[in-house]
């Protein structure tokens, strides 16, 4: 086992990747980073960590700005539960007192947002605790290495890995440990088709000799995605267009967009649209057209969203599924947060031509 961690982070020393959170040891810097790559490429999140920590460098930055000023910058990257989170906690720490943030696991977890991973990885990598912090690059690396036949989905399968990874942690050295596997995973121990050859434990990996390293982790079968299909309405008055503030809590929370529903069983999506705005906002309408369609896959579900647009008639619109509705002008939808799907019919009317 000794001899494994050393060769690790012999390995480490020279092949590391150089990341810009990499360069600090300021627990904030850190959480941030691992909140963001939760789900996410590295590629995608440096340049959203690097404007992030350009606009709130401190704790006390991020929990004195606006929840808006947090989801515009964030917008893009997905899963906006983890922006929500990462504000609340600096809010909670803040009116605690605290300029930073605690230093065990326990009182990580105990923050909004911050579950058993990203609380071990804190603690590990910026307070230097022997905890492990078991990602998806680590348990596909430990379950070769050792050749876990265990569903790594199952409590079973989660507690040996975590067995076996704690018993390889150095002490002292958690920080380098769980980089050195984490890069070990994402360059080298790769999901399809990995680069044993230039592997430093290839002589050690228990898979590798069975030649079933392809083969590990073992998973359960996972269910198939469902798929919605949903309409959504621009509606036009005076230049302005009608959108809405998404509720806190649900997907996409606190988010804008456009007035949209489900598209029921043997519903035509205009005809969706016709009941969106007359039945759902209780509008007059006219001149109603296609948009576009867009397309786009969330964690648990994929979507199809057929928009269209038409003239607003007199009246106020109501909704009871947005918090907030709002009529604002093409040229200002930049500056209001949205998801990929709203963003994306926001964009298509840069070139339309709606009726007003």
């Amino acid at each position: 086992m000794k001899k494994l961690a050393q060769t690790l982070l012999a390995w480490y020393s020279t092949a590391k990747r150089d990341l810009p959170w990499r360069h600090t040891h300021d627990p904030y810097a850190i959480w941030v980073s691992e909140v963001m790559l939760q789900q996410t490429q590295v590629e995608t999140v440096v340049p959203y960590y690097e404007r992030w920590m350009d606009r709130f460098p401190t704790l006390e930055a991020l929990a004195e700005a606006p929840m808006d000023d947090v989801l515009n910058l964030w917008e893009g990257l997905g899963y906006y539960r983890r922006a929500h989170g990462l504000h609340r906690a600096a809010c909670e720490r803040r009116a605690a007192g605290y300029r930073t943030l605690p230093k065990t696991v326990s009182e990580l977890e105990a923050l909004p947002g911050i579950g058993p991973y990203t609380a071990r990885a804190v603690a590990a990598i910026a307070y230097g605790a022997d905890v492990l912090a078991l990602d998806g690059n680590l348990r596909r690396v430990l379950a070769r290495l050792f050749d876990v036949t265990l569903d790594i989905s199952t409590a079973a399968g989660e507690r040996r890995l975590r067995e076996l990874g704690g018993s390889l942690i150095p002490k002292g050295n958690a920080s380098d440990f769980n980089q050195a596997l984490m890069d070990l995973g994402a360059t080298v121990c790769v999901a399809r088709a990995p680069r044993c050859p230039d592997c430093p434990l290839v002589e050690i990996c228990l898979a590798f000799r069975a030649g079933v390293q392809e083969e590990r982790p073992v998973r359960g079968a996972r269910r198939a995605r469902p798929h919605r299909e949903i309409v959504q309405v621009v509606l036009r008055r005076g230049g302005r267009v009608l959108v809405g503030r998404r509720p806190q809590g649900g997907l996409l929370g606190g988010l804008w967009g456009f007035p949209g529903e489900a598209i029921k069983a043997d519903e035509r999506p205009e005809d969706a649209a016709r009941r969106t705005v007359g039945k759902e906002l209780r509008m007059g309408y006219s001149a109603m057209r296609a948009l576009g369609v867009v397309k786009h896959a969330y964690t648990h579900f994929s979507t199809t969203a057929f928009a269209y647009g038409c003239r607003a008639g007199d009246g106020t619109p109501v909704s009871n599924e947005l918090i907030e509705l709002r009529w604002v002008e093409l040229g200002h939808l930049t500056g209001l947060a949205m998801g990929k799907v709203d963003r994306a019919i926001a964009d298509l009317l840069a070139d339309e031509q709606l009726p007003g």
